[in-house]
């Protein structure tokens, strides 16, 4: 008899420590130690994941190029898209898997991923195995999109991790069901209608890890500052992202006894915040206010973003270590993610995140740091009062999990 497996796949690698810190507080949460499919394994062995789960890299064509040609050719001549995706996931896939989790983030929001994220999720669900998109963010038009809709309705479960992308599913679902009501009761048992949460990103649970501070840290007394390529390439007006934290930089040197900590969270070749960060260091250095902070594991670095007064983030699971922590937080963001979750904790965005694309001047962003510093102890008060239930609430996505886990594995006993 096959041991039955729990299985979290479309995981981008622990060099984004926002993906790290999902899946590693995920399996704080569960039960069952999962096999994670990665299309970094080595990532995820370099840091916290290591001993978390059954870490398996996926099969690359790129390193394989005959395997490529023989499967390009089999796909058009059977149409069968979804046998990338068995060649990907290898001997994992011939397991008995009765649950799979994609590790959602904001993995819809990108062209690049959905065909991955289509075909990964139709070739579970045709093994028969129960899918469940786990902590998304969804730019409510993609939700609208037919084959977008097509490609939701199949999983079994859908958690999103805050209240903007979880109104726009239930309005999906709903007109979904406003549709079958004309078939015949038999009829609409063979369409799955997915069930949709809202719980916060798991990682509002990370644990922190404190290590030494660096020389020029003071604690409470520095500012932590991310700043990512993303957002860059998210700018309307050319380097105007720069210019902004440029300014900001300056301003907190001139005007303030606050030091400067710039804090990288996703260390990709191909999209490295270290660039941009080391910029600004080698600007700013002669100061002596400024310091640059090395990689580390998801723990290591919200240990040091916890011991920040103040922290100005660009990647949503730096600021979401912030968050957790207290710590009065300003977002620059250009997503769903970043207006959905100051919505659910402040009630608003406004004022709390910072669109990349509405940056005009090059001091849009030091006076929306002036407005963060003059309301810090409000901030902090309101995080403080939020913040046990929040974090209780994000523990619903580990006891969903488990109860699905227990469902699947009764009935296939049965």
């Amino acid at each position: 008899m096959k041991e039955k497996r729990l299985v979290m796949y479309m995981h981008a690698g622990s060099g984004n420590h926002g993906c790290e810190a999902i899946v590693n507080s995920t399996c704080h949460m569960i039960k069952e130690k999962p096999v994670l499919l990665s299309y970094y394994g080595g990532e995820d062995k370099k840091y916290s994941l290591r001993e978390l789960c059954d870490i398996r890299g996926e099969k690359s064509f790129a390193d394989h190029k005959l395997a490529h040609i023989c499967y390009y050719l089999y796909r058009k001549l059977t149409g069968d898209e979804e046998s990338f995706i068995r060649y990907r996931y290898g001997k994992t896939f011939r397991e008995d898997i009765p649950l799979a989790i994609s590790i959602g983030g904001d993995n819809y929001c990108y062209d690049n991923m959905r065909k991955d994220l289509r075909l990964a999720n139709q070739a579970f669900v045709r093994k028969g195995t129960r899918t469940v998109l786990l902590g998304c963010s969804i730019e409510p038009e993609l939700i609208k999109k037919p084959e977008i809709v097509a490609d939701l309705m199949k999983y079994h479960t859908i958690i999103a991790r805050e209240s903007i992308t979880f109104e726009a599913l239930q309005r999906m679902v709903a007109q979904q069901q406003a549709g079958l009501k004309g078939l015949r009761s038999c009829d609409r048992a063979r369409y799955n209608v997915p069930k949709v949460y809202c719980f916060p990103d798991p990682a509002f649970t990370l644990q922190k890890k404190e290590l030494p501070l660096p020389s020029g840290f003071q604690e409470g007394n520095t500012v932590g500052i991310n700043i990512s390529p993303m957002i860059q390439d998210n700018e309307e007006s050319a380097g105007i992202t720069m210019k902004n934290y440029r300014a900001l930089i300056r301003y907190i040197v001139e005007n303030t006894g606050l030091q400067i900590a710039l804090i990288p969270h996703v260390v990709w070749d191909r999209n490295d915040d270290r660039r941009p960060i080391h910029e600004l260091y080698e600007q700013f250095k002669g100061t002596g206010r400024v310091l640059e902070l090395p990689d580390g594991t998801c723990e290591e670095l919200k240990g040091y973003i916890a011991r920040c007064r103040m922290f100005i983030g660009a990647r949503t699971h730096a600021t979401i270590a912030a968050y957790s922590s207290l710590v009065p937080t300003l977002v620059v963001g250009y997503s769903v993610k970043a207006r959905g979750i100051a919505r659910d904790l402040f009630g608003t965005e406004k004022n709390y995140v910072l669109p990349v694309q509405l940056l005009r001047k090059e001091e849009d962003l030091t006076e929306a740091f002036r407005w963060l510093a003059a309301k810090e102890e409000a901030i902090r008060s309101q995080l403080a009062a939020k913040m046990p239930a929040y974090k209780e609430a994000a523990m619903q996505t580990g006891k969903e999990v488990d109860h699905l886990w227990e469902e699947c594995s009764q009935q296939q006993r049965i």
